[in-house]
């Protein structure tokens, strides 16, 4: 379950959208009327390319390297690295969190360049099948960015 916080300071979010880490790092950050970062990145598919803008985000792969201490983990997907920060506060995210395991993150991106890093909201581990969820990751991605507005 996602925490009070986030949902009262990011009422005005969109839902997340699923991303892989290349399209956030050859992304563009820009304001919003109110002040807040988003980022502008190019959809996945055939077609017009018309362009995506994202605050929360939904990310798998597979995680590379656990720093409790620094409250951070780096996973990597198909398409590079990206770290991940706030996992100490994330409700049940700590049993996930070892290296090669498969995961799920939803998050708000801090940063685009020059890796990804996103505030974790949720993270799921999703090892039991990870070859299934890994092989069509790409495709999920593709379909959900593809049918948006």
């Amino acid at each position: 379950m996602m925490g009070s916080s986030f949902l009262s300071a990011d009422r005005a979010r969109s839902p997340p959208v699923k991303v892989l880490s290349s399209q956030l790092r050859e992304g563009t950050e820009c304001q919003t009327a109110g002040g807040r970062s988003e980022y502008v990145i190019r959809r996945l598919g055939p077609g017009e390319q018309r362009s995506l803008q994202v605050s929360v985000v939904w990310m798998q792969g597979t995680v590379l390297e656990v720093q409790s201490d620094h409250n951070t983990v780096l996973i990597l997907d198909e398409t590079g690295n990206f770290v991940v920060s706030g996992i100490n506060s994330v409700p049940k995210g700590k049993p996930c969190l070892s290296t090669g395991k498969y995961v799920m993150v939803m998050g708000v991106i801090q940063s685009h360049s020059p890796e990804p890093v996103l505030r974790a909201v949720k993270m799921a581990d999703l090892s039991e099948n990870a070859l299934i969820h890994r092989k069509n990751w790409i495709y999920e991605v593709e379909d959900l960015q593809q049918i948006l507005p």
